[in-house]
């Protein structure tokens, strides 16, 4: 039970600190990621559907997501060149520029693991990749999964 109430706690210590570097641009965790997410996407632009699949979230977030960011600016919803069944959200030139600026806010606080050495982010990022391993969470066996799910920290 330690180990379980430790980890729940450091995810609101992060998860506070990271809100804290977001919140001068509008964000919440949530958008900042689906923002990331059509950033580093080929066309910047990806189907709702695919979102949820990557970000691995219900299409309900996605949809609340893509809607606020519209509201905000930040992307806009069009349709697939291809396939008019599907609508993509791609990301405005403000979108663009508040991603940057947001990375570089949330960055700068090394993503809420400021109080760790480098080291210690990296030791704990592999024992929380072993967890989420073991749980299914994604297949070790595919290297863009592991890549997703063990993002670097780096120092800002």
């Amino acid at each position: 039970m330690a180990a379980a109430t430790s980890i729940m706690r450091a995810q609101q210590i992060v998860l506070r600190s990271v809100d804290d570097a977001l919140r001068p641009f509008g964000l919440t965790f949530a958008r900042y990621e689906s923002l990331v997410l059509l950033y580093f996407s080929r066309n910047q632009s990806l189907p709702l559907g695919k979102m949820g699949d990557r970000l691995m979230v219900h299409p309900a977030s996605v949809t609340n997501a893509v809607n606020r960011l519209e509201a905000d600016g930040l992307v806009r919803r069009v349709d697939h060149e291809t396939d008019h069944r599907k609508v993509l959200a791609e990301l405005t030139d403000k979108g663009r520029d508040v991603v940057e600026a947001a990375t570089e806010a949330v960055t700068k606080v090394r993503f809420g693991l400021t109080d760790l050495r480098q080291s210690e982010a990296d030791e704990l990022s592999e024992l929380i990749l072993l967890l989420r391993s073991r749980a299914g969470d994604f297949s070790t066996d595919d290297k863009a999964s592991r890549s997703k799910a063990r993002p670097k920290i780096t120092k800002g």
